[in-house]
């Protein structure tokens, strides 16, 4: 069985119809593997089904052997999945430290703590310069920078990034793709659902592609950039965004 393993997954919300319409998905540990599709493609709807936000209507997810969707959002963390969705779900009000102390509230040692926050001060030298300053108040690239330096303090073992490069100027893009290769040598395994979808499987180990909620395309994610039919329809000039 894989580290992460999604069969057959159907989801959709409240009374609508089905986003996802059988999903399967295995990602193996130390991987990067990258989702692409068009709108409406059920990319972010993935996401949120592994990470408890959503529970599948059919379906079922499981993590190094144990079965995982039905559990509650913070059970699925406490196992080491972790969620960085579109929005950052930062603290607004709270300091650049104290959003990152945040990302370590399930570790017991203070000491552990403080260290990992030094060293994403390390890494982004301007969230070290801010670390006084409320996190509302940093542009948008340095606040996916805190969003992913929360990760960092937390360590999981898999981190779900939903459209991490989003709206941001393209040299704070290719800092954020730098940023999915440390989470890899920190040893997690990621699982990006990215708009864009060239970069993303440049940097990926593995890609799947999906559309109208079902798997079109899984593979190497080199043979998935050089797979002519993909270019043509998931690869040219038309930017997907995830839904």
């Amino acid at each position: 069985m894989s580290f992460l393993e999604v069969t057959n997954v159907v989801a959709g919300y409240g009374s609508g119809p089905d986003i996802l319409k059988g999903v399967n998905l295995q990602v193996q540990s130390g991987q990067v593997q990258c989702i692409i599709g068009p709108n409406g493609a059920g990319k972010s709807t993935l996401l949120k089904v592994i990470s408890g936000l959503l529970h599948p209507r059919n379906g079922q997810i499981h993590y190094q052997g144990q079965r995982i969707d039905q559990l509650r959002p913070d059970q699925i963390l406490a196992k080491g999945i972790c969620f960085v969705p579109q929005e950052r779900s930062l603290f607004p009000d709270m300091s650049v430290r104290e959003n990152l102390k945040m990302g370590g509230y399930v570790l017991s040692d203070r000491h552990t703590i403080d260290q990992r926050i030094n060293e994403v001060f390390e890494l982004f030298p301007i969230l070290g310069e801010k670390r006084h300053h409320a996190a509302k108040t940093l542009s948008g690239g340095q606040q996916q920078m805190l969003a992913m330096g929360r990760t960092l303090v937390l360590r999981p073992a898999i981190v779900l990034l939903d459209e991490p490069s989003l709206g941001l100027a393209p040299i704070i893009v290719e800092q954020i793709f730098e940023i999915v290769q440390i989470f890899r040598q920190n040893g997690m395994t990621v699982l990006i659902v990215e708009q864009n979808a060239r970069k993303g499987l440049e940097i990926a180990d593995w890609g799947c592609v999906l559309d109208l909620g079902q798997n079109r395309f899984d593979g190497p994610a080199n043979q998935i950039l050089d797979d002519p039919r993909i270019r043509e329809l998931y690869l040219g000039t038309h930017k997907d965004t995830a839904q």
